[in-house]
């Protein structure tokens, strides 16, 4: 479905027109018609040769000089306008999506084929790959699992199994066995309860 739309835009550096000396050369009415033409080739492929239909397909009037003007940019071939720069640029980028497509449905092909080698369980007889449009979804539901945010009703207790609370333990030590005054009596070790 997607594979079927051309691309929606083409890319350009500005800096690769602006140096153009043929863009350099023409006027600013000029180069307004290059864009306008540039855009319609890209959208429609090519455009009428004639001036009199071509003003007409753009809804202004397009002078046979104008034309002459920006001709380096275009071929002008029989009775149409196409640009080869953008039918080279959208041949490139048709290419690029083919060779994507091949290197998908290569790497699902390895997928599939690692998961029908597996043990024989159900899961290992379907692809891990989804079709696209076989209405199966891609989220996995999974098993049930108390949430961090839910409080735990059973009663809790810092205290170790004699009963004393380790906080307690290292916050009063008696005197003797104080780190910071070794047992001259600092506000630290004062302070035991």
């Amino acid at each position: 479905m997607s594979e079927k739309r051309p691309a929606p835009a083409y890319q350009e550096y500005a800096a690769t027109m602006l140096a153009n000396m043929n863009f350099r050369a023409i006027s600013l009415e000029e180069r307004g018609l290059l864009y306008t033409l540039r855009l319609e080739c890209w959208e429609n492929k090519s455009l009428p040769r004639d001036t009199t239909v071509l003003s007409k397909v753009l809804g202004q009037p397009v002078s046979e000089s104008a034309l002459k003007a920006i001709q380096p940019f275009f071929k002008y071939e029989d009775n149409a306008i196409t640009s080869p720069e953008l039918d080279n640029y959208q041949l490139s980028l048709d290419e690029r999506k083919e060779k994507q497509r091949k290197g998908g449905q290569k790497g699902a092909k390895v997928t599939n084929s690692r998961t029908n080698n597996s043990p024989s369980t159900k899961a290992a007889s379907t692809p891990r790959v989804s079709r696209r449009g076989s209405g199966e979804s891609l989220v996995k539901s999974k098993p049930e699992k108390q949430s961090q945010n839910q409080r735990c009703e059973e009663p809790f207790s810092y205290r170790d199994d004699i009963g004393i609370d380790p906080l307690d333990s290292e916050l009063y030590k008696p005197a003797s066995e104080c780190d910071r005054c070794a047992g001259e009596g600092c506000g630290w070790c004062a302070g035991k309860p």
